[in-house]
């Protein structure tokens, strides 16, 4: 989600708490697009960080102390020149523009105190960070913009500074929404209601603009002039809350994650359509912004490195899919060969009666009481083709036996493979890729490279969570993992945990003598549907059963066991709140 107007506004005031009245200290422009500034305020050094990059602008508060370059750029030496060591006096945002202003007072040349502004504009490929006058005067700019690039507006140094016009555009908080003629606006375009909403109103993002409607009980994606003014009525009221919540700086920053905990948006007043899925509160915008752009920056990262692995998994899946459903076929067609069987005895038994250069012969079935007719090859005798109808029963029951054991063969590759996909999915990091990729060699999927131990000195462990009770669970993240927990981290009284008939991690609660709580053998439930390929299902059968039930077949795939009798429950997809994580 890109930043908008509504939470630069929640982020501004939370900037203007922590900097107004601070000293600028330092100024580093650690990469080409971004600042960081230190400014020494009474509670201390708070790090400001801004980023006008194309792909990902934002600005926050942070503990990270970025590395300087060898020789610092040309603006970063000009705000040096001009703001170190100035006071930040104010920090605005005009209307609910996506722009953040941030007012420093420092002496000239002349030892006169004079005023400058770093304006920092959060638009995407337009993101910029411009100094300029009080009067509008541009000073420089983090980018030039000549008018080769834009018609719109020129940010060159000397070039009068305007925030580029936003036509027909509303600032809510300006505006009466009461007024009868408020909504017309909305209701005269033919686009849904959602984009007639933020294209209509400044600050406002898609995902505002669908809480929004959802709020109002409205359909999002029904067009705006079907709609009556009788039914925006509610929509009225929904924006209406929604500018009571920004003139009160009521805001709660959250982090909104998905059922595999990958961050998929996050919110300063409460979106909706994600009423439903797990939220992490912040006591900040820019804690939240932090957790939510590193969260996902590493589902990204591991999803990338993860990718020529779920390649390889996916294809040989696919072939291995293909394979089961030819075998299938192979196996249907040999359904006949007790036929083939029936005949071949029923000729040697009444073959004599056949005519010579007969193409069928009907007898009776003493099998079944009924008569039968037998097709017969005409240029050969009766008894000819008894013996060639035995040869196709002795094939096709050959055939059976063979296809029955490619397919146990290839079910089990296809089950394999699938907890492999599961395990990708479950994957935290480099480590856990290098067993996976491990696995897959020594399963023979891809070729293992020699050096490869070699040049990997760290090792991926299970997961190990502490229960509300005390007990130690441990978790599996790949097949390799739950070998170790299952035979050789748990006991034979522990507890073993697994989704019913689904891929996923082996779970153990360790025991140690005590009798297990209910509430334990509940949150290691969740913990196996939550490690499962069931994890998006939101509830999941669980089978749990004693560790010395369960046992692994020689010969057995990495991660293959059976158990014969277990205990069932439905468990819910989530770690649960009484449990911690201990890194080992």
């Amino acid at each position: 989600m890109a930043l908008d107007g509504i939470t630069i506004r929640a982020l501004t005031c939370e900037l203007r708490k922590s900097l107004v009245g601070g000293r600028i200290s330092r100024i580093v422009q650690p990469e080409p697009d971004e600042l960081l500034l230190t400014v020494k305020t009474s509670g201390g050094n708070e790090r400001l960080l801004i980023s006008a990059g194309a792909s990902l602008p934002f600005v926050y508060l942070t503990d990270e102390n970025k590395q300087a370059p060898m020789q610092a750029p040309n603006f970063c030496m000009l705000l040096r020149k001009y703001i170190s060591g100035g006071h930040i006096t104010d920090i605005t945002q005009p209307g609910l523009e996506r722009i953040i202003d941030i007012t420093i007072e420092h002496l000239d040349e002349m030892g006169d105190i004079r005023a400058r502004i770093l304006t920092v504009e959060l638009m995407g490929k337009h993101s910029n960070i411009i100094f300029r006058d009080p009067d509008g005067v541009m000073i420089d700019s983090i980018k030039h913009v000549s008018a080769a690039v834009s018609s719109v507006r020129e940010v060159l140094p000397g070039r009068q500074y305007f925030i580029p016009k936003t036509e027909g555009k509303i600032d809510i908080t300006e505006r009466d929404i009461d007024d009868p003629g408020f909504l017309c606006d909305i209701l005269c375009k033919p686009v849904p209601l959602a984009k007639s909403l933020y294209t209509t109103f400044t600050g406002f993002s898609p995902a505002i603009a669908v809480s929004l409607c959802e709020s109002a009980g409205l359909d999002a994606d029904r067009a705006a002039n079907t709609y009556s003014d009788s039914e925006l009525c509610k929509l009225g009221g929904a924006i209406s809350d929604l500018k009571d919540v920004i003139l009160a700086y009521d805001f709660h920053p959250a982090v909104i994650a998905d059922s595999n905990g990958e961050p998929v948006e996050y919110e300063v007043t409460p979106l909706s359509q994600y009423r439903e899925m797990p939220h992490s509160l912040y006591d900040t915008v820019s804690g939240m912004l932090i957790s939510y752009y590193a969260g996902r920056e590493e589902y990204t990262r591991i999803r990338q490195k993860s990718s020529d692995l779920r390649r390889i998994v996916s294809t040989a899946l696919e072939r291995s899919v293909k394979k089961y459903d030819i075998l299938q076929k192979q196996l249907k067609d040999t359904d006949k060969m007790d036929k083939y069987r029936v005949y071949g005895e029923l000729l040697q038994t009444y073959g004599y009666t056949a005519a010579e250069g007969a193409a069928s012969i009907t007898c009776d079935n003493y099998y079944t009481g009924e008569k039968i007719t037998i097709p017969l090859d005409p240029t050969i005798g009766a008894m000819a083709n008894s013996v060639r109808y035995f040869d196709r029963y002795n094939k096709l029951k050959r055939t059976k036996e063979a296809v029955g054991t490619q397919l146990e063969e290839t079910e089990a590759d296809m089950e394999h493979l699938r907890s492999v996909m599961t395990s990708l999915d479950i994957a935290e990091n480099e480590e856990d890729l290098a067993q996976i990729r491990d696995e897959l060699a020594g399963s023979g999927y891809i070729h293992r490279k020699s050096h490869s131990k070699q040049k990997r000195s760290a090792k991926s462990h299970p997961l190990h969570y502490i229960s509300s009770d005390g007990f130690h669970i441990y978790v599996g993240k790949n097949n390799y993992q739950n070998d170790e927990v299952t035979f050789r981290v748990a006991a034979a009284g522990d507890w073993w945990f697994h989704a019913k008939k689904i891929p996923g991690s082996h779970v153990i609660v360790k025991c140690e003598g005590k009798d297990i709580p209910d509430r334990t053998f509940e949150e290691a439930a969740d913990i196996a549907a939550y490690y499962s390929g069931g994890r998006s299902m939101g509830k999941v059968e669980i089978d749990y059963v004693r560790r010395k039930e369960v046992k692994k077949p020689s010969g057995a795939k990495p991660g293959f066991v059976v158990y014969y009798t277990n205990y069932s429950m439905v468990a819910s997809a989530q770690i649960p709140q009484g449990v911690s994580e201990v890194s080992d």
